[in-house]
């Protein structure tokens, strides 16, 4: 992994600092029944392109990474934390996790099937947002599949927000898609949902494939 960035660096040690309540806090995700249609449109949509490795980028402490395994696919996760990962790990030995940054993979191009990107992009100031998707696009397979889970704007432009753990972004849904566009994506479908009680803001998810 390159040397990491400042935001890098503050990312990693705020979730690191949190590890154990966060796994808590998402311990029963997917939990709203959009989210969890969304994640089986994924599942799908990856499947017939054929069989092969799906990376959760952010994975945190790994509920998710083991609902994409339970949806049939390849799932390993990567994250930031050490200490989500050693979490991770220690709930779902049978998956693999790596400590990684999901701007600089060390993953060979072309490689996977799938990518989620579950509220982890959010992080990113968004001037480096494009080079996460050119990323994510040189690790998937031609027709491999992108999901983005994010905070959507609610009409505003892009947004800095007082995130619980370390500063977030919320995204006009068009924006987010048209920079995934021209890092050579081509968009399935998305998905707005408002917020349900406890949440403050409307979820926004992209499907997207890479170019062939």
């Amino acid at each position: 992994m390159t040397e990491p960035s400042s935001y890098h660096r503050a990312t990693a040690a705020a979730y690191d600092a949190v590890a154990v309540l966060y796994a808590e806090f998402v311990r029963d995700e997917p939990g709203h029944p959009l989210d969890r249609a969304v994640l089986a449109a994924f599942a799908e949509s990856v499947r017939s392109t054929g069989p092969g490795p799906v990376a959760e980028l952010g994975c945190g402490p790994g509920r998710m990474t083991a609902h994409l395994r339970d949806l049939g696919l390849d799932a390993f996760g990567v994250d930031l934390s050490p200490v989500m990962i050693d979490l991770a790990r220690e709930t779902y030995p049978d998956l693999r996790f790596e400590v990684g940054s999901m701007d600089a993979l060390e993953l060979a191009d072309g490689g996977l099937r799938g990518v989620v990107a579950w509220y982890s992009v959010i992080h990113t100031p968004p001037a480096h947002v494009p080079a996460y998707f050119a990323e994510f696009r040189r690790v998937l397979a031609p027709g491999g599949v992108l999901l983005l889970a994010f905070f959507e704007s609610e009409g505003v432009p892009v947004t800095a927000f007082d995130h619980k753990v370390v500063t977030a972004y919320r995204w006009p849904v068009d924006d987010l898609a048209g920079s995934a566009v021209e890092a050579g994506f081509t968009e399935i479908g998305r998905m707005l949902r408002e917020p349900r009680e406890g949440e403050r803001f409307r979820r926004g998810h992209l499907l997207m494939r890479k170019g062939k």
